[in-house]
């Protein structure tokens, strides 16, 4: 945590640390980008969705590569031929071409922090490509990449070190995400969480959580 920052744990009923996800957060929808990605190779709308919402070799695969057990080419290489895609290289990067960053958000986190709220980032990591280095140091006190720390989202264990690494409780921290296992993980280490469907809806809720204002 930056010094400086005000105590983020008095006890005045508000929340006082700000953790989110990354892709589907601060930037547009991560399935709508599937679903083009989809659409340009011939497949159904959902078939990259659908890999991962199915308890099978996709979602396996997946889980490997957010943990750092996979490196990106050696995922590609394996879920291409489960997707009946043919082109492998750049595949990540085909999947991710519609994202772009949601400027409301990114000013919302970046308002929060300089207005003295701890803040932090927890994100499933597709490999390193996805993020944006400078704007993550420039938003956040402490940051936890799934690859880096060998734990992915929902395992309770890395929403404690998410927290631990801005320096606030659990119960005393806002987590924001687009998936609804991830609020839920959250939610079970104590922690408030926000169901992201877009900035018009969750900055209002922040402000109210974090007692700021943030727009």
């Amino acid at each position: 945590m930056s010094a400086g920052r005000p105590d983020p744990d008095r006890g005045d009923g508000h929340r006082r640390g700000l953790l989110v996800d990354f892709g589907g957060v601060l930037t547009t929808n991560v399935f709508e980008s599937f679903r083009a990605f989809c659409e340009a190779e011939g497949l159904e709308p959902d078939a990259v969705k659908s890999l991962f919402r199915e308890r099978g070799e996709g979602l396996a695969l997946l889980r490997q590569l957010e943990k750092g057990e996979l490196e990106v080419d050696e995922f590609s290489e394996r879920f291409a031929p489960l997707l009946g895609v043919r082109e492998v290289d750049g595949l990540v990067d085909r999947l991710f071409a519609g994202v772009i960053p949601d400027e409301p958000m990114i000013e919302a986190v970046r308002s929060a922090h300089r207005k003295g709220v701890p803040t932090g980032l927890i994100s499933n990591s597709w490999g390193g490509t996805t993020y944006d280095h400078s704007l993550i140091e420039e938003l956040f006190d402490g940051v936890v990449i799934s690859g880096e720390v060998g734990l992915h989202k929902p395992e309770p264990e890395i929403f404690r070190l998410g927290a631990e690494r801005i320096g606030v409780a659990p119960e005393r921290c806002v987590f924001v995400d687009d998936l609804r296992e991830n609020c839920e993980g959250a939610e079970a280490v104590g922690m408030t969480a926000i169901l992201h469907r877009g900035a018009e809806g969750t900055v209002p809720e922040l402000e109210r959580l974090l007692a700021v204002g943030l727009r």
